[in-house]
């Protein structure tokens, strides 16, 4: 079945490397802390470390990028290690492919498709488009063969987004919300479980590689649906959501490094934000997790708050 090398352990490289795990194969998960699950090899590395990264490498079927820097250290932390993979998968042969999102296309109107250009107006988009370019150059070359997995916010037990931050922990404690977005807008939610489907199955297919993919992604919803959704499962009354003032937020910047973070990618919760995944769902015949089934999840999450202990700190993807 051949050996497949996750870097990260966070909601969706734990999610690729048990759906990896569970098909057979061989999983080597690498991480600072040589953290992850059951039943696959775990190992403490650096991932900057390009020469161990790729003695762990040696010999892959492919190398999944899932690491998770802190959100507001990107432009520090990721060049490094988008270097790193770049330079280990070319050494090794292993396919390279990256979980990403949709911030390299900067403020857009109409549904997002894969053909769009790179057009980032932020410091967290051109960081990202500039990661693409990189590995599509190095593909072009001839110098090894990658592909992305591009989704929306996510959903599911363990996601880290706007949402199941901001809203859905409020929401299940069945406390009123401010929300720094358009509740009305619709809006894109990807399910963590679809990005690591489509993580492995872009890695397994040769017509994946040499271009990015959109993350089948059920069809846009507002977050005021989806909160009240969420609410219904949970046998909860409809949510009392509000819109939050630009002004309040900025405020909570003084505060909360997360806070700060979120004006810059404001633009993607203040008008309609669709992602078309009909291309790797045609392609590769993906199909998305229902979102009945992804917020099923934050509900029972929630339920037993022993188990999975504190919330991990958010990366707003």
């Amino acid at each position: 079945m051949g050996l497949h090398v996750v870097v990260g352990a966070g909601p969706v490289g734990t999610a690729t490397a048990r759906l990896l795990r569970d098909a057979g194969h061989q999983v080597r998960v690498v991480t600072r802390s040589g953290g992850g699950i059951d039943g696959v090899e775990r190992i403490a590395a650096d991932a900057t470390d390009a020469v161990r990264l790729a003695e762990l490498t040696r010999g892959a079927v492919a190398l999944y990028n899932c690491a998770n820097p802190p959100y507001h250290r990107w432009p520090a932390l990721w060049p490094p290690i988008a270097d790193a993979l770049r330079r280990t998968a070319a050494g090794t042969g292993a396919v390279l492919v990256t979980a990403s999102n949709l911030y390299g296309y900067g403020p857009v109107t109409g549904p997002m498709t894969e053909s769009l250009p790179l057009a980032a107006s932020t410091v967290k988009g051109r960081v990202r488009a500039a990661m693409w370019t990189a590995d599509l150059a190095a593909h072009e070359r001839g110098e090894l063969r990658a592909t992305e997995a591009r989704g929306s916010d996510y959903l599911g037990a363990g996601a880290q987004s706007m949402f199941t931050v901001l809203v859905a922990r409020r929401v299940l404690a069945g406390k009123a919300v401010l929300v720094p977005a358009d509740l009305d807008a619709p809006h894109s939610f990807t399910v963590v479980a679809d990005m690591a489907a489509t993580l492995v199955a872009l890695g397994a297919d040769e017509r994946a590689w040499g271009r990015p993919w959109h993350v089948p992604t059920n069809p846009a919803t507002s977050i005021r649906a989806l909160a009240g959704e969420l609410a219904d499962l949970a046998g909860l009354g409809a949510p009392t959501l509000r819109r939050m003032p630009s002004l309040v937020l900025r405020l909570g910047g003084l505060f909360s490094t997360e806070a700060r973070e979120l004006p810059e990618m404001a633009y993607q919760f203040t008008a309609p934000f669709v992602l078309d995944s009909s291309a790797a769902q045609r392609t590769f015949g993906l199909v998305p997790t229902p979102l009945r089934v992804a917020l099923r999840e934050l509900v029972d999450a929630a339920a037993q708050p022993a188990v999975n202990g504190p919330p991990s700190k958010s990366t707003m993807e």
